[in-house]
């Protein structure tokens, strides 16, 4: 009896261990039916590919070939010529009393510009009236050497002493006359003002003045600084990869952010020697003549260099070039549709021309209203 319970028990046991067994083909199955099906590749739509009902609207034109110098555009700056930029400096030291000018003005060679009240008049005046004195008294001396000589009563050698000391009072009686007029006072009439004077006609392009104001002959600052604008130099920045595009003597065309539909030509005349560490470029000067003086210290101006030799480009109407998400695109007839492909597109020619940069070659097809079959295809 206790060996059938004991066969009983084991069997009991013996059956959860053969449940999972029994699953095992089941589940095998399931796993199968749910695993995803193998991928399909379809072929890729190329986007740029479009078809239009009537292509026959949409004309073609083909590219032509157009020769040009590489040009290259730079920002500037416009500044007074450096040579032709004068400081107006002070010849006695004292208080302004009396300013006639100002930052900006118009001059003309000769014109006041300023009024100094100066104790050096005062120190001229003295030196003249001695020198006058002095001279005079040196006059008499040789008019009597020379009775004195002629009676034989003095020697050859004292005579010229005398002689000698009359030519050394006359020049310094000259030294003191013109000290006198170069502060601008007449030896006769002295009033102690001195007359600062524009030495050249221009432009004020720097102060450093004002009412009341002390200044100091010959020593800096300047009371005034006057540029003649008749021309102007542009400098502008050129980067370190772009220098081989600029050379001494090449002509440069300028437009100026005030005048935009204004060209102006100058020429390269310095090449910087020395490149900015931080940004890699070069200072690069155009001089520029300044008819009428549009152009003025300070004002922003876009520079055009062009290289010496020409290069092929390609050209197409401006209408055929579609300006879509910042980019340029043209459409080319291909296989009954059309293509549009990406181009870089340079300056505006003449005739309602448009430069071709990179993108399409002379003698391809494109369409010569891209606009108009951009909007069609919107509309499908």
């Amino acid at each position: 009896m206790n060996s059938k319970a004991r066969t009983i028990s084991l069997l009991l046991l013996s059956m959860p261990a053969l449940w999972p067994c029994a699953g095992c083909g089941g589940a095998q199955a399931d796993s199968t039916a749910e695993a995803p099906p193998p991928p399909r590749v379809i072929p890729g739509v190329n986007v740029n590919f479009f078809a239009v009902e009537h292509p026959e609207q949409y004309p073609l034109v083909a590219a032509t070939r157009y020769e040009a110098p590489s040009e290259l555009l730079a920002t500037g700056l416009v500044m007074p010529d450096i040579a032709r930029s004068v400081p107006v400096i002070t010849l006695a030291s004292g208080r302004v009393v009396d300013i006639r000018a100002r930052l900006g003005d118009a001059v003309k060679k000769g014109q006041l510009l300023l009024r100094v009240r100066s104790d050096d008049v005062a120190g001229g005046f003295d030196a003249y009236r001695k020198a006058v004195a002095d001279e005079l008294l040196a006059r008499k001396q040789l008019n009597r050497a020379i009775d004195l000589q002629a009676h034989g009563a003095l020697a050859v050698q004292d005579l010229e002493v005398a002689q000698d000391t009359e030519e050394d009072a006359k020049v310094t009686l000259e030294t003191a006359t013109e000290h006198l007029r170069l502060l601008g006072n007449d030896p006769d009439k002295p009033n102690g003002i001195v007359d600062i004077v524009a030495p050249i006609s221009g432009v004020i392009t720097d102060q450093e003045v004002t009412n009341a104001a002390s200044v100091q002959a010959y020593s800096s600052p300047n009371p005034f600084t006057i540029s003649d604008l008749s021309t102007v130099w542009i400098v502008c920045d050129v980067y370190e990869n772009a220098m081989a595009n600029v050379r001494m003597g090449e002509p440069a065309d300028i437009k100026l952010t005030a005048y935009p539909d204004k060209v102006i030509k100058g020429r390269v005349s310095n090449v910087g020697s020395i490149l900015d560490p931080n940004i890699r470029s070069a200072k690069v000067r155009v001089e520029v003549p300044n008819p009428g003086g549009i152009m003025r210290p300070g004002m922003f101006a876009t520079a055009t260099f062009y290289s010496a030799e020409n290069f092929t480009y390609t050209s197409v109407p401006s209408s055929a070039i579609l300006h879509l998400h910042d980019r340029d695109w043209v459409f080319l007839p291909s296989q009954g549709k059309f293509r549009r492909v990406q181009v870089s597109s340079g300056t505006e020619l003449a005739n309602h021309m448009q430069e071709i940069i990179s993108g399409l070659q002379p003698g391809q097809q494109v369409v010569s209203n891209a606009g108009t079959l951009q909007n069609a295809i919107d509309n499908e």
